[in-house]
This record gives C-alpha cells, structure tokens and sequence, in this order.
C-alpha cells in the first residue's frame, strides 16, 4: 500500500479510506477538463470473442486475425502483438491445448480472464513478468468482492465456474473459495474495454482505476485507448476532491439507476442525484423520463399518479388520462414490441425499421417527449437506417435523440458528443457542409474533453472537421466567382 501511495503521490492522487465508502481516489492537486487523472494497463484483459466475431488478444483489433495453432483459442494480428502476449500465452496454451474441442468451447472470456489472472500471479512471483507498485497481485486481493451479499444462485454460480478453472489449471493448491471470491471481484471491479466509439471489445480487470468510486453525477470519464484505460477530468476537480467515475448507464430515474447499481455492484448510491430521491424535482425528472405524456399533445407537462389511483393528472394544464386509456395504449405497444423481437428468418432491414417506427408512433402517443423509452426506439431505427445507408431518414432520427440526449447526458459526456458526431457525419453525407460543420464541431467540443486529442479516433474526427471547413471554404469562393 505504501508504494501505491508513492507511486500515486507523483500523480498528484492518494487513496483515502472512509467508513462507509471503503478505499478512495482523492486529488492532491488540481485537475482541468480534458486532464488525464490517471492511466493503467490492464492486469489482465481478454476480448469478447465469439463463433461470430474474433479480436486480437494483443491489440483487440480485429483485421489480419490467425488463430494460435497451439490451442486454437486465441487469435493474433500479427507476430508483434503475439511476441508482446507470449510469456502469459505460452502457459495458456499448454493448458489450454490438453483440453478437447468441446471442453474448449467451454472456456468463455470470464472463464479465460481467470485463468490469466492466476497464470499472471505465477509469472510476477517467479519475476519472469515483473510487478510494479500499481501492477501486482496484491492489488488484486484488496479489491472488495462483496461474498456476504451474494445471494445462493449466484454463489453456486460462482462455485461451478470456479470448479471448472481448477479442472483446467489442475493446480490442486487453488481453492475453490479463493476462485470463488475471485469470479465476485470480477463482477464488482472488473471493465468492459470499448473502442472509442464506445463499443465493447472485452474485459479487463485495472485494479487501480477500481478504487475509483461512482457518482451519478461524475467529475470524470473512464475511456479507453486500445487495452489502456483512461481516466481524464470533466470538469474542475479542486485539491482534495474525491475523484469520481459512472459505472451505469446513467440515463434514467433515480430508482432505475439505484436498481442497477444494486444489482450489478452490490451498493446503494448516495451521490448528489441520489439523494434527491422522493424529493418534487427528482419526482418529476422520474416522470419525465419514465412517465406518460399530457393528453394535450401541445402540452409537455408531466403526469403523476391521481390520489384515487384511477388515472394520471397532467401537473401542468391539470387534465387527466384514464388509468384504462394507458393500459390499453401498454397492452398495444407490449404486443408490438414482443412482435419486433421474435425471430423471423424471412426478415429483412426494411420490415423491422416498419415495425420499429410503428413502435416509436405508439409510444409518441404514450410517453413524454423527454422519454428514455422513446429515445431508444429512435436509437433502433437510427442504427438500422444507417446500415441501409439511408442517410436522409437516419438523419431525422439522429435528431430526435438530441433533445433527450443533452437532457440525460450531462456536462462532457462522451455519448453525447458520439451523438454529435453522427449528425455531422450524416449533414456531410447529404452535401449539408454548414450544418455538418455545426455538429462537428460540437462533437470535437465534447470528444475532446473525454477522448484527448491524441487517439486514431479524434485525430479521424478533427480531420474530418477540417475537411468540412475546406469544402465549406471552396464552395463560398465558388460562389464568389
């Protein structure tokens, strides 16, 4: 512990520890929006490989893939990422060479994640890897795993998981409760490592951006830069500030988030967003994001539940909706929706946008503007619009989501400003070079803050930006002339 301290020392950071939170990152000195706090290397990490989709253990991309010809599992880009993977790798193999082809299809990403993490451990105590103040085992053992509050499913869970690693490693000095305990920490600490886009590629477990603590309301964005994770200020973050990170979605109600938390992390969030709950201005946000819509349609009140429970009263222009009227218009959309998620194998692109766009009329009629429910529909038909290539349509829903966008995501958001970018994106495909320039800009605003400057990403973003200005420049001095 006292390494850490004088490793993080050097980083202006120090870990505090408060009775009711446990261990936390607090800043020693002052960081600015766009700052890196803090970066780690994952102690372990493995992509999301599938029968579908492979990455690279080494750098998670997944162009020039060739699987290992040892075990057949792990897949490379090239000789470099598989020299740079090789000490850990070579003992992975082995083992997972002794297994035969259906027992390997067992071996999933978590099952995997362990059995590095042990291998690792074996690697750093025989000094063939070396350890370092923020990148050893012990790190590991003092991340929190929450056993105590695990209910038996899960613990059995955790026990048949266990059970298999030992199967695989055939370490018999590994006990099935320190394997068990370990599958717990994963669930609590462990990060799902995304592109710049935000889309998932893997796992990774970053024992020391794990002490970093949730907020609802965050003063800093983790993000990735390949394996590498990335925490960077989002706002001012004074001396002595708890640093502070989002493990959820945070779009959604008060309760919607403290479920989530609850469930996946085992905690109740007491940030200042949470404390608000019960309160008039967290009731209301609930029912604007969650609740029902004025009978009025050119009203953008609020409903709340009437005394007598038989409807729902409008608290800005006071009309009601019947209890039954709303029932009817859910039975409907429930229909629609379970509908739209049936497979189908005759389906294509275009029947699925209907019935999605079918969806997001039933729930214009249901929902408030501001719903999260009616964002994600809209998110659905924006995603397969795009596949199509239909750039037009796309763009008219892209738009919708803005609103709700900059309502539920505050401040630097980085999805947020990814929402930006895809409008510029779509103005620039229709020719539209003002409006794209608009949006490009207000994504390079956000991004950033977030992702730095220095990414593959931002540096395509900024050119893109860049290229804009130019065709808008050429196309004014044609006019000119």
């Amino acid at each position: 512990m006292e390494d850490l301290q004088s490793a993080l020392k050097e980083r202006n950071l120090t870990i505090s520890t408060i009775a009711e939170k446990g261990r936390c990152l607090f800043a020693t000195g002052d960081f600015y929006p766009g700052e890196v706090i803090i970066s780690q290397e994952p102690y372990v990490c493995v992509p999301n490989n599938s029968g579908f989709d492979s990455r690279c253990d080494g750098c998670f991309l997944s162009s020039n893939l060739k699987k290992c010809s040892g075990c057949q599992v792990v897949w490379y880009c090239g000789s470099e990422c598989q020299k740079s993977d090789w000490n850990l790798h070579r003992l992975e193999c082995k083992i997972l060479s002794r297994l035969d082809k259906d027992k390997r299809k067992s071996v999933t990403p978590s099952i995997r994640l362990m059995i590095k993490l042990y291998l690792r451990r074996k690697l750093q105590s025989e000094k063939v890897i070396p350890s370092t103040a923020t990148d050893n085992y012990s790190l590991v053992e003092a991340l929190v795993a929450h056993i105590s509050d695990i209910d038996e499913k899960q613990l059995v869970l955790y026990a048949q998981m266990a059970n298999l690693v030992k199967l695989i490693l055939q370490w018999p000095e590994i006990k099935i409760k320190e394997l068990a305990e370990n599958f717990s920490k994963f669930a609590c600490n462990a990060h799902t490592i995304c592109d710049g886009e935000l889309r998932p590629l893997g796992t990774g477990l970053y024992p020391v951006i794990s002490i970093i603590n949730h907020s609802c309301l965050p003063n800093s964005v983790l993000v990735f830069e390949g394996r590498s994770a990335v925490v960077r200020a989002v706002q001012h973050i004074a001396k002595g500030t708890e640093v502070m990170i989002s493990y959820i979605e945070t779009a959604g109600s008060t309760m919607t988030r403290q479920k989530a938390l609850k469930e996946q992390y085992l905690f109740t969030c007491t940030c200042p967003r949470c404390i608000k709950v019960g309160q008039y201005d967290d009731i209301r946000e609930s029912a604007i994001l969650e609740g029902y819509r004025c009978k009025d349609e050119k009203c953008d009140g609020f409903l709340l539940r009437t005394s007598d429970d038989k409807g729902f009263e409008c608290q800005q222009c006071g009309l009601l909706r019947d209890k039954e009227e709303i029932k009817k218009f859910a039975t409907e959309l429930k229909l629609l929706e379970d509908r739209a998620l049936r497979p189908s194998p005759i389906a294509n692109h275009q029947e699925t946008i209907s019935m999605y766009k079918m969806i997001e009329r039933l729930q214009r009629k249901l929902f408030h503007p501001f719903s999260i429910a009616l964002m994600q529909t809209r998110e659905k038909v924006l995603k397969l619009l795009m596949e199509l290539e239909d750039w037009r349509d796309a763009l008219v829903y892209c738009k919708l989501t803005i609103p709700v966008y900059e309502r539920v995501y505050l401040g630097f958001h980085p999805l947020l400003g990814l929402q930006y970018y895809s409008c510029g994106k779509l103005e620039w495909f229709l020719g539209e070079t003002g409006e794209a320039i608009k949006w490009l800009s207000k994504a390079v605003d956000v991004l950033r803050i977030t992702h730095g400057t220095n990414t593959p990403f931002m540096k395509d973003l900024l050119m893109n930006l860049e290229e804009a200005r130019v065709e808008a420049s050429y196309k004014r001095s044609s006019k000119d002339e």
